[in-house]
């Protein structure tokens, strides 16, 4: 049986720490891992038949990191967690500081005139440095090396444990000039750059601080009569709720008394509040502006939107994105070649060029040093989590790094049409009878349409408030066709004309009204008794406000618009006109659309927009799907991308922000290996001091996480 679960990663400090850990745990039978630098969590999935759980975590502790399963994602001990880390770096940076700097100060401007005993002095600044700040560095290399593994602290202790133990030679046997004060500032100036960089990655990671900030504490609910004040995580489905005026709404429900006005923004991103009357759903966390109302509780704990929001969030920044695994590769490799370049720097220095043991050894500290490939396990997962917490605060919900990486490339977009285009909320507009009065023939269709869930038969049905329906039996929805069923022991077909031209109905001579009505936009519905044609009824369904301009950004790209729907060519093509879609997919049944997206895909990469059951095949066959946040739970589930607003616009802004993601990766992962790059060869060659090195070492992580963070300050 296969099982997932999430690992807290402790002391991970740069991507060939993520990356070691990544291999040692995808290499094990029945395992598929993803270790996220950013977040410091491992999801696991594998087969317990094969291995367990402490297996997993033995493997991780063996490559000298801590490792322990968390069955659900506490927000607040994480926030607690990173502060703790940030307090502890602030200190080690501090005491680094105190020893360091006039460390450096007699090493750099007493050279020439050294004071009494000045090489003991920095002797004793520099080992508290050496060994106290540092400690946690060679706790981790030698966890490291006990794994046969090396990690980017083994190539800062291996460094200046060099400088180090050469200097206390040179102090001893009187030799010649030390490099306390290069040990002592290098060490000093990493975890300064580690204190910044934890600071910057806790920024990208807002955007579920602040959803989990809009949770409320307390619920006022009803039991026994009574009101009663209790913790939020007590509510149970089914209690009766009561909120008042400019109070958050604790858990999803229904509205069974009052009415209200709601801002859902935190879900939506709209501002506009939404009024809200009996029978409506209200949302967790959601603020009541004005009414006094009680809702009945639905949906409660880890199920309610909010939760399930924050959920998908966290699995997406926790996910990566298929160009991560060239800075993975990359990574993987990295600290065994530097540690090679580093030897055959000194060697060459040393043994070649004759310089002499000083000039060598900082050459090849400053390789070591300034080639940490931590900016490039950075530039992914830091953009990743700043592009989907932006998405959620704008009521754009992304499922992982993969979803985003291929929205980018999308060529085409496929617009399912009812709900979607339109509002899905259509009107009775023509009720033509041939035969029977006109209140007659509505009762027969409304009688037929009551059992059926389709929009159409909604429009219907309410078309026939206050008429005396009758009893059917026998009815039968027929899948791109419409219905049968059977009235007064009478055998009636309501539908398209394909029904009609099934059952051979004669329709001929009413194919101009047929025809007329569909030019104008409107969908046609015959119904007969299996003899004749009884009469026609005509709806039509609105295009939404934005579908238009949506289309417009969506051609403004460069991309190829299509809308597919089972209604008949006239129809689609006149609704297609309104929405400015040229290219349009009509009289398609259900089980056809996802054939539809394939076709397609054979052009381009391909997004399906849809808000319904029937589009959940097609939603899962394209390369995004994007599920109307209005629509089922099915189409949410398949959708990679999710709009919690009811608006196309924000087809155009997923698509938009996918780009400008992307954009950011490409930057992050370019300047990482420009770094890398020029700087190694450029320490070897002796331009650089460990000090230069390790501040542009400690710049280069903080510029790629700082660049991902500029993301937050682009308008979708």
């Amino acid at each position: 049986m296969v099982k997932k679960i999430v690992l807290d990663i402790t002391g991970m400090h740069c991507a060939s720490c993520s990356t070691l850990i990544d291999r040692a745990l995808n290499r094990l039978d029945g395992v598929t891992a993803n270790v996220n630098l950013t977040t410091n969590k491992a999801s696991v999935e594998f087969d317990e038949s094969k291995i367990s759980v402490n297996e997993l975590i033995e493997v991780v502790k063996k490559k000298g990191y801590g490792a322990c399963e968390i069955e659900q994602t506490d927000f607040k001990k994480d926030a607690k967690k990173k502060e703790n880390e940030i307090r502890q770096l602030k200190n080690e940076f501090y005491t680094g500081l105190v020893f360091a700097l006039p460390t450096f100060i007699l090493g750099m401007f007493f050279m020439n005139n050294p004071v009494p005993f000045q090489n003991y002095i920095m002797w004793i600044l520099a080992s508290p440095v050496q060994f106290f700040v540092a400690w946690p560095m060679y706790k981790s290399a030698i966890n490291a090396l006990k794994g046969f593994s090396a990690n980017m602290d083994t190539l800062v202790i291996m460094g200046t444990s060099a400088a180090y133990f050469y200097s206390v030679y040179a102090v001893i046997s009187g030799m010649g000039h030390q490099y306390f004060e290069a040990s002592a500032v290098l060490i000093t100036i990493v975890v300064f750059g580690r204190l910044l960089e934890a600071r910057a990655k806790g920024k990208t990671s807002e955007a579920i601080k602040r959803l989990v900030g809009l949770k409320p504490k307390e619920a006022l609910v009803i039991r026994d009569n009574k009101e009663i004040s209790i913790p939020v995580d007590e509510v149970v489905e089914g209690d009766l709720v009561i909120v008042k005026p400019g109070e958050k709404i604790p858990v999803d429900g229904m509205i069974v008394e009052g009415q209200t006005s709601i801002d859902e923004s935190m879900v939506t991103g709209e501002s506009i509040p939404v009024e809200k009357s009996l029978g409506d759903e209200v949302i967790g966390a959601t603020i009541n502006k004005h009414g006094y109302f009680t809702f009945k509780a639905t949906k409660v704990g880890a199920n309610t939107t909010l939760a399930q929001i924050i959920k998908l969030i966290e699995d997406a920044q926790g996910s990566k994105a298929p160009i991560q695994r060239f800075a993975d590769m990359i990574a993987g490799y990295f600290v065994p070649v530097v540690l090679v370049i580093a030897i055959i720097t000194f060697s060459v220095w040393f043994f070649i060029v004759g310089a002499d043991f000083r000039t060598s050894l900082l050459a090849s500290v400053a390789v070591l040093v300034i080639a940490c490939p931590c900016a490039l396990g950075l530039a992914t997962p830091t953009a990743i989590m700043v592009g989907t917490g932006k998405g959620a605060t704008n009521g754009i919900l992304i499922k992982g790094g993969e979803a985003l990486e291929t929205a980018h490339k999308i060529k085409s977009v496929i617009f399912d049409k009812t709900g979607t285009i339109t509002k899905g909320e259509p009107e009775v507009t023509d009720v033509i009878a041939f035969e029977k009065p006109r209140e007659e023939f509505l009762i027969l269709a409304a009688s037929l349409e009551k059992g059926s869930e389709h929009p159409l038969a909604e429009a219907i049905v309410k078309e026939a408030e206050g008429l005396s329906l009758k009893s059917t039996s026998h009815f039968e929805a027929i899948p791109g066709h419409g219905i049968t069923g059977v009235i007064d022991s009478k055998n009636y077909f309501f539908g398209n004309v394909k029904l009609m031209d099934i059952n051979k109905i004669l329709y001929k001579k009413h194919v101009e009204n047929i025809q007329r009505l569909e030019y104008a936009g409107k969908t046609v519905m015959l119904l007969s008794d299996g003899r004749k044609l009884l009469g026609l009824i005509a709806v039509a369904d609105t295009i939404k406000d934005s579908s238009k301009q949506a289309v417009k950004m969506l051609h403004d790209m460069k991309l190829d618009v299509y809308m597919i729907t089972g209604d008949n060519t006239r129809t689609a093509n006149a609704i297609a006109k309104q929405a400015g879609i040229r290219n349009v997919f009509a009289e398609v049944l259900p089980e056809e659309k996802a054939g539809y997206v394939k076709k397609l895909q054979a052009k381009g990469k391909v997004a399906m927009v849809g808000d319904g059951i029937n589009d959940a095949p097609a939603l899962a066959q394209a390369d995004i799907g994007i599920a109307m946040g209005s629509g089922t739970d099915v189409a949410m589930e398949t959708g990679n991308v999710v709009l919690m607003r009811d608006d196309l616009l924000d087809v155009a802004k997923a698509i938009k922000l996918s780009k400008m993601t992307m954009s950011k990766i490409r930057q992050n992962m370019f300047w990482a290996l420009i770094y890398n790059t020029v700087g190694i060869p450029f320490a070897a060659l002796g331009f650089l001091n460990p000090m230069i090195a390790g501040g542009a070492m400690a710049l280069s992580s903080v510029s790629v996480v700082s660049n991902s963070l500029l993301l937050k300050l682009k308008k979708l």
